[in-house]
């Protein structure tokens, strides 16, 4: 059964190519996807040259196991390191946002993600195209969680990115 899969991309360094890379592996895959407004945000957690984030979905009929998989597989064949701090510069990061509706807690695998209402990177590219959909914990529309969010914890701008 396929379900609807959201992910979080992420990149500070050599940013414009990581992103635009990352999404031709994703639509490799899985083939259409669902970009979202791509945003220029501070580092969060050390300094460092600002990030470009977006959310992406897609269809799936793999499982998150699977999915956790070839996203490391991707973030690796783009020079991640995973050795490093937490916070740290990052070629790509991409991240499983949620499996459907599916709440689980495997090891590598937290859904939905925290990062969801934590950080506004994350909410609002998330809310932006997939304003409806409620997070699976809550019960609140991404919409939603995003008009209640402290918006002055973290500034964003949308950039233009094409991906043709």
């Amino acid at each position: 059964m396929r379900v609807r899969v959201w992910l979080s991309l992420g990149s500070n360094m050599d940013r414009e190519y990581n992103i635009r890379s990352a999404i031709t592996a994703l639509e490799k895959v899985f083939g259409r996807l669902i970009i979202s407004p791509v945003y220029e945000s501070d580092a969060v957690g050390f300094t460092g040259d600002p990030f470009l984030n977006l959310v992406v979905g897609v269809e799936t009929d793999w499982t998150p196991q699977q999915l956790v998989a070839l996203l490391r597989s991707i973030e690796h064949s783009h020079g991640r390191e995973r050795s490093g701090e937490k916070f740290s510069a990052r070629t790509l990061d991409i991240d499983l946002l949620t499996y459907g509706h599916q709440v689980l807690h495997a090891p590598g695998i937290d859904l939905p993600r925290k990062e969801i209402t934590r950080y506004a990177f994350v909410l609002q590219p998330l809310a932006k195209v997939a304003g409806n959909e409620l997070h699976p914990v809550s019960g609140v529309s991404y919409a939603a969680l995003w008009q209640a969010f402290d918006k002055s914890r973290q500034s964003l701008r949308e950039v233009e990115l094409r991906f043709d």
